[in-house]
This record gives structure tokens, sequence and C-alpha cells, in this order.
């Protein structure tokens, strides 16, 4: 294959499909935001607001049938693979009809053909190559996007799974989502190249402007028919996130409100893919806006649904309903008591 192209065949419909998908995803976000500030969210909650270019974009630039893995910062990813906003706010919340069964909550999340939502800071690059050496063990002519962010560039895990996906020629795409800031710490004071798509030495990389939608699915449509003919690929996603690390963070010590705001003023996926989408004459404003306000109504209502649900009960069954064995049961499984009508109080 030869370098990427610089065009892309698309369509009026698909177009405002991306448009539509961000917002949908930034009202969600801003919807988990409120409900943590109302303290209806336990424990870790990690937004993406300013990067829904980069779930949007991969989405349409693969299929349902092929296999996605990223890092805590996962909502819009699991919305884009089909989970229903009702299922992730769930979740988030820790409901039983969650995409996780309410036990993972905002940082494991699960779907058919997503694989989190992981909590350990690069774990999930190796486990990306090996549903990419499973895809290409089973013969089934798909592809694995592994997502990353900046900080976690530098683990050591992460090479050594470009080292074993480049030597078998895995169809895999590295994705990392560089958002500038590892948590607290800014890219150039914790790496010593922020070439984050030139990391990957003897695989091929290319960096993308990652708050352009359309700039993401053309990379990613490329990349995969690239991986499944050649091997890995690694890819960086030059994006930008709004708030700080986790909800907890103010995001305001190691950069400033000014900061924050130029961006959105520059360089904003939704605000400029707007303009974009009217230049074109794909839609109008009236059309656009009522999109924006169609996509709030639906997360509002979705919001209303997903409180209705009940929390799992705390009983000994369901904390082992995921847990599998071969053959008959074993006599002792740890945790657990014979009596299968025992309950925590």
């Amino acid at each position: 294959m030869g370098s990427p192209p610089l065009s892309l065949e698309t369509t009026k419909k698909e177009l405002k499909d991306l448009y539509r998908h961000m917002w949908r995803i930034r009202h969600m976000e801003m919807a988990i935001n409120r409900l943590y500030l109302q303290r209806k969210v336990r424990g870790f909650c990690h937004l993406s607001i300013g990067q829904e270019a980069v779930a949007v974009g991969v989405e349409h630039g693969i299929t349902r049938d092929d296999k996605l893995i990223t890092a805590y910062r996962c909502h819009g990813n699991v919305l884009m693979r089909g989970a229903t906003p009702r299922e992730v706010i769930g979740e988030v919340l820790g409901r039983r009809e969650g995409v996780a069964r309410g036990k993972g909550g905002s940082v494991h999340m699960y779907y058919k053909n997503f694989y989190g939502g992981n909590g350990i800071v690069g774990a999930q690059v190796p486990i990306g190559a090996g549903l990419a050496f499973a895809q290409q063990y089973m013969g089934t002519n798909n592809i694995t996007i592994s997502l990353y962010g900046d900080g976690a560039a530098n683990q050591g895990q992460v090479f050594e799974a470009f080292n074993m996906a480049k030597l078998w020629n895995l169809p895999v795409i590295f994705g990392c989502e560089n958002n500038l800031f590892a948590m607290g710490t800014s890219a150039a004071r914790g790496s010593a190249s922020v070439d984050y798509y030139k990391r990957g030495q003897y695989i091929p990389g290319l960096k993308i402007d990652a708050m352009d939608v359309v700039a993401v699915l053309a990379a990613v449509r490329y990349g995969k028919e690239y991986v499944m003919s050649n091997g890995p690929l690694v890819y960086e996603f030059a994006t930008y996130r709004y708030f700080g690390h986790s909800v907890s963070d103010p995001g305001t010590t190691y950069r400033t409100r000014d900061d924050v705001q130029a961006i959105r003023k520059s360089q904003d996926p939704i605000n400029n893919f707007h303009e974009k989408l009217i230049a074109l004459g794909v839609a109008d404003q009236e059309e656009l806006k009522q999109i924006d306000r169609d996509e709030k109504a639906m997360i509002e209502d979705e919001v209303v649904e997903a409180e209705k649900m009940e929390f799992p009960d705390a009983t000994a069954r369901i904390l082992f309903e995921d847990s599998y064995f071969r053959g008959s049961e074993p006599q002792w499984v740890r945790g657990r008591t014979p009596d299968e009508t025992f309950y925590f109080e």
C-alpha cells in the first residue's frame, strides 16, 4: 500500500452522523459530570469532553466485528460500540442494567467486541495485541484497535506488545491518544520524545489531528486495510481534554483556564465540524442546532431511565455469577459457602 490518501469518500448522511455522535458523547459526559457533582457517582470517573472525535472517527472507520480496547476514559467508546446511553450511565451509577451489570462503574466497561475500560495504565496494550493474535489465528479478517494515553506510552509493556505484534505482523493499530497531559504532568515533562507515532521504531507510524473527526475516520479506514495485509501501525491521535484527569481534578494547577479556553475557541472538534458542514452545504445552521437539541433531550431522558435502574443485590450468587469453570463444579471455591441462600449483611 502507498501513503495514506489526502481525500475521503463519504456521504452527507455519514457526515451528519459523525456530528450527531460527537454531540451524543458530549451531552452524555456532561450529564455524567452533573451526576458526579450530585454525589450519585462513586469512585473514579474520567470524562472525554474535547476528545469526542477520536471515539467517533475510530468507530466509523471500522465495523462492529472489529475489536476495540482502551483505558479508563471509555464512556464514549462503549457508547459508539453500540451500547445505549442509559446502559453507560447506568453502569456509571452502579446499576444492575448497566453494561457491566453495575460491577465495573465508570472505569471498567465491557460490550460486544469492546474489552474495556482498563484501570491499569498501559495494561490494555498487550491485551490488544493478544486480541489481534486471536484474529490472525482464527482467520477472521478483522482488526483490533488498542488505545492508550500519552502517559501510558512510556510503559515497558507497550514496547513489549509492539515487538510481538511486529514479530508476528498482527492486524492491530496501536493508537496513542495524546491529550498532552498524563494526569497532571505535561507530555514534555514526562517523555524524552513526544513524537509518539515514532515510538514503534520498526512499526510505521502516523500522526493524526484528532480534533478533526474526518481526519480520524480517514486514517482508521486506511489503517484497517493496511494492517490486515502488512501488520501493525502506531497512530498518534493529537487531541485535548477540557476537564481534569478525573472529575476530582480541577485541571487548573498544571495549566490555566485561558489555555483551555483558547483550545475550545480554536480547535473544538464539534464547533469546527459544525462550520465545515455549513461551508460544504451538507446542512444549514438550523438543522445542526436541531441535532444538538435532539441529542441533549435524548440524553436527559436516558438519565431519567438510568436512575430508575435497580442496584445489584448483595448476594453471594451475584458475586460469583461471572466466574467460569470447566466440567463439574469444584468442591471448594475460594470465598464461597455451600449454602446457596447465604446473604451478606
